[in-house]
């Protein structure tokens, strides 16, 4: 099974970028697809953006579209979200989420990572 750690969370302001990571261990990172979930205090987890295992396939949150993009390196075992134009209501912790195929329910069966937080101030 792969094991996930995110990175790139912080502290920003409205408008301002970050990108995230999500680093894969083990050889068949490859074989997943990805999704990257976010959890907001006494909130359920919601779906974000996938990437399919050949980067064949993105799909975005309706509230994310235009401004997040999803992207993998499979020589790298790392997926990235780069989120530009952050909002207040972005703030989360964030999750990737590997899978043997895409998918945009939490619940569904995957390894996740342990979360990176990303706050952004008004």
């Amino acid at each position: 099974q792969v094991q996930l750690v995110e990175s790139g969370g912080g502290l920003v302001q409205a408008g301002d970028s970050l990108r995230l990571s999500c680093a894969a261990s083990g050889r068949t990172f490859r074989d997943y697809a990805i999704s990257w979930f976010r959890q907001a205090p006494g909130k359920e987890r919601q779906f974000v953006a996938l990437i399919s295992r050949n980067s064949g396939i993105t799909y975005y949150a309706d509230s994310v579209k235009g401004r997040f993009t999803i992207s993998r390196d499979n020589n790298k075992s790392t997926v990235y979200l780069q989120m530009n134009s952050l909002k207040p209501e972005d703030t989360a912790v964030y999750y990737c989420k590997a899978s043997r195929a895409p998918t945009r329910v939490a619940g569904d069966f995957g390894s996740w990572g342990q979360g990176t937080q990303v706050t952004v101030s008004s």
